[in-house]
Order: structure tokens, then sequence, then C-alpha cells
């Protein structure tokens, strides 16, 4: 018998008939032979409305306060998903991320998992229960419920599929799969059948919506080898794995494209040793987010320095940065928001030259100007304007000839 994990997505239980499917899915996938563990999502809108509901009760509501607020979304989810496969004849049980042994650290709105000790999900699938867990959350040693950030609930599934030692993990969302670009912006674009970890957590990390980042690293850190596929339909999707012989012979694998960025550059920053080191320290310790970090050449004896964050940090660091630019001794802070970052990725590029120079090429011909660049062993990646970002796209998968035959 065969141990399962499948994880779905909010808009895959979005409403009553879905979860019903779902139901149905997972009943007849037990039938067939196997144990099978659940990780459900907050139906879609949930979540954001839940924020709003926040919003208009408190101007800053605790991030504690928010995570126990959160919660209760997968939390609703989880329920109904049992009581279908209940109606359906099938037996199941419930179990909330703490109930189903994830342990965290404390850092709200944004837990790392620290423990699985799923002796509560072993117990019930013993008894022949499908288990139904709540996805994107957990509890620290201490007891208080943590959230495990956006896209959470794939952290929980490829976490449990790892401490059960699961024999499959689905990611069950609304595509059938990882494609070489979103769909939606690039229409031709084809589906990949087989993914290296890297390379997916690249383009994870780049702005394709299909998986959290910090899933595909734990998955890589702990070989769970994960399929992404469809919840309305029984069509073959990606395998996520370790990297095998031939993969690089495909140079570039995809093309991401992530919006709500913004650049924030530091001018006339002392070049010595440690400035470099405060700004960014102060930034970690306010759990800020920094991606590409470009710095100039020093000259009469001070520096500029760029970087990007997620658009929604802004604020957030607003103080935070004039604060640290006066303890350093730096100038004037400015902020850009209405950029996107556009990235190419595949590990074909270790041993691929000249991939950097088709994609400047093919962004010039295009009239499209880059602000930043920023590069890997496996990805380059381009900050342009936002409002240019989709037919910057298209022109990065045509360059690099990705379209579907």
């Amino acid at each position: 018998m065969a141990l399962i994990v499948q994880k779905y997505g909010g808009t895959s239980v979005g409403n009553p008939e879905r979860i019903r499917n779902v139901a149905q899915r997972l009943l007849e996938t037990q039938r067939t032979g196997n144990s099978v563990v659940a990780v459900v999502s907050a139906m879609s809108g949930v979540t954001d409305s839940l924020i709003k509901l926040a919003r208009e009760v408190s101007s800053s509501p605790t991030e504690r306060e928010m995570d126990v607020l959160l919660a209760t979304g997968e939390q609703t989810t989880m329920a109904l998903t049992a009581m279908a496969i209940q109606s359906m004849g099938g037996s199941a049980v419930s179990l909330t991320g703490a109930q189903a042994g994830i342990v965290t650290n404390g850092v709200h709105t944004k837990a790392k998992i620290s423990n699985v000790t799923p002796a509560q999900i072993k117990k019930h699938l013993k008894d022949g229960m499908i288990v139904i867990v709540a996805g994107f959350q957990g509890e620290t040693s201490e007891g208080a419920i943590t959230t495990l950030g956006r896209g959470g609930s794939d952290l929980t599934a490829i976490a449990l599929a790892s401490a059960l030692r699961a024999d499959a993990c689905q990611i069950f969302t609304d595509v059938d799969g990882v494609y070489t670009c979103d769909p939606r912006i690039v229409p031709n674009a084809r589906k990949i059948g087989t993914i290296s970890y890297d390379e997916m957590l690249e383009m994870a990390s780049s702005g394709s919506k299909v998986m959290q980042s910090r899933s595909v690293e734990f998955a890589k850190k702990f070989g769970v080898t994960f399929e992404v596929r469809s919840s309305f339909n029984n069509n073959q999707g990606t395998i996520v794995k370790e990297e095998t012989a031939g993969m690089e012979q495909v140079v570039v694998r995809g093309v991401s494209v992530e919006r709500n960025q913004a650049k924030v550059t530091v001018s006339q920053v002392p070049d010595k040793p440690g400035c470099a080191a405060h700004l960014f320290t102060k930034l970690a310790d306010a759990h800020v987010m920094v991606d590409v970090i470009v710095q100039n050449v020093s000259a009469s004896g001070t520096t500029d320095i760029s970087f990007t964050i997620n658009r929604d940090e802004l604020e957030k660091i607003g103080d935070l940065l004039e604060r640290v630019t006066r303890e350093i001794g730096a100038g004037e802070v400015r902020k850009q928001d209405g950029i996107a970052k556009l990235s190419v990725v595949g590990i074909g590029m270790r041993t691929h030259s000249g991939v950097a120079a088709r994609l400047f090429e093919a962004l010039a011909k295009g009239g499209i100007n880059i602000q930043m660049i920023s590069t890997s062993e496996i990805k380059i990646a381009v900050i342009i304007e936002e409002s240019r970002i989709n037919e910057a796209a298209r022109l990065a998968h045509t360059a690099f000839g990705l379209e579907s035959e």
C-alpha cells in the first residue's frame, strides 16, 4: 500500500462543488489501494477577505493575531472536505497544522518549520482514515499559532511528505503543470515534463506563482520528488526532481515574470567596510526580503547602492531607511515603484555561452531599457518598466525558442 500526499490549492476548493470534487478524488485515490493525506488551502478569496476584515477593525493588527485569524481559512476547508468525504461513505478526519505535528519558529506571518512529528496522522492512517490537514500553518513549541507565508500550503505538503516518507507527493492547482512562461502572458507557452529542483526554485523565486519557493527549497533539501498537476483534469503534470543527466541539453527551461517590485537607492554611501553590512542587517532584522542588489563604482569616496524589494514593503521600511542612512553617514534615499523583474532560467546555462547576449539583444530590438541586471549560475534577471513586462516576456520566450510545437 502506497502513501500519497496530495495538496489542493484555493481555486481547487473554491466552492462546495469543487470541495466535493476534491473529496471524490481523494476517495478514488484511497480505493485504488493507497493511504492518503490531503493538505488543503483556504477557499479562494477567503484569506484576502480575512485580511480586509482585520483592517476594518484595526489599522495595525498585530502579526500574532493575524496568524490566529488567517489560520481559520484553512481550518474551514479541512472540515468541509472531511464532511464531504464522509457524506460519500468514506472515513476522514481533519487536523490543524498543530494537530498534524508541524512545529515552527516564532516569526509570525512568515514562520519556518522547525520539526514535524506526525504521530496523529500515522494513527489515523492506520485506522483507515483519509487525513485532511490544514495547510499554511503550524504551532510554536510554546503553543502559539503561526502561518508560513503566502503559498505555505505547498510547504506543508512537502514537509509532511518528507516526514511520512510518502511514496508520492502531488501538488494540485488550477494549472496542469509548470509552463515555459505564464500562458496568460505567452499563449503559446508549453508545459514542461520534468524540471530540476534548482530550475523550479529559480522560477518560483522569480515570480512563477505555481509553487512557493520555500517549499521547493525544502523538497530539494530532503529529496522529495513531487508533481504539479491540475485538480480539474487527469492530465499528467510536471515532475520536479533532482537534476539528471541530459537536463543541461536544454539551455533555457523557462521565463518568469514578477510584478509588484520596487527599487530603492541609497546614495553617497561611504565606501568603507561595514556600511553595506549595517544597511542590510537592519533590513534583515525587519524581515524585509531583498532581491537584486547593485553597487555603483566608487567615486570620491562614496558609492550608490540600489536594491529591489516587494512594493508592499516600501511603506514599512521608510523610517528604517532614513534612520540607517543617518547612522552610516549616507545621502538621500530614492524610491521607485512601477518596475518588474524578468528572469530566464535553465541549468543548461552552466555549459552554454551567449545566453545573456541573446536576452539583451531581444529586449533591445523591442526598445526595452534594462535598469538592473542580476545573474546566478542558472538564471539571468533584469529589472525593467512594469508596463512593458508582458512584451519583454514574449520577446525572451521567442528568442530562446520556447514556443509550443
